[in-house]
């Protein structure tokens, strides 16, 4: 341990004041993002009104997918309506084919 206590004098400068710039209410990607999900709000409002309740869950999961998607997009507003519709179209898809596998694994096991 080193026994010699050197003493610094305590040295004060000049009082500093920085400028205090006021931010921009939202930067542009976040109302970029408030825009996607109006759009895609609408849309999937129009599409379940159309669609059978017990397509709920899917096409919601279907919306979210495609905004996801058109997220990390240059354009996500310009990008997002093809890709909802691409992946509703899947789902619905997807939908019916389960509902004809069900349809006839109850005929199999019926039997």
């Amino acid at each position: 341990m080193n026994r010699k206590l050197t003493r610094l004098p305590a040295e004060f400068g000049p009082s500093v004041r920085f400028e205090v710039r006021p931010e921009p209410a939202a930067p542009f990607r976040a109302t970029q993002e408030t825009e996607l999900e109006r759009l895609k709000t609408r849309l999937l409002a129009n599409t379940l009104a159309d669609a059978a309740p017990d397509l709920n869950a899917a096409l919601r999961c279907a919306a979210n997918e495609a905004a996801a998607l058109a997220w990390v997009t240059f354009c996500p507003l310009l990008v997002f309506p093809l890709l909802f519709e691409e992946k509703i179209e899947a789902a619905l898809h997807r939908a019916k084919r389960q509902a004809h596998i069900y349809e006839n694994s109850r005929e199999l096991v019926a039997v």
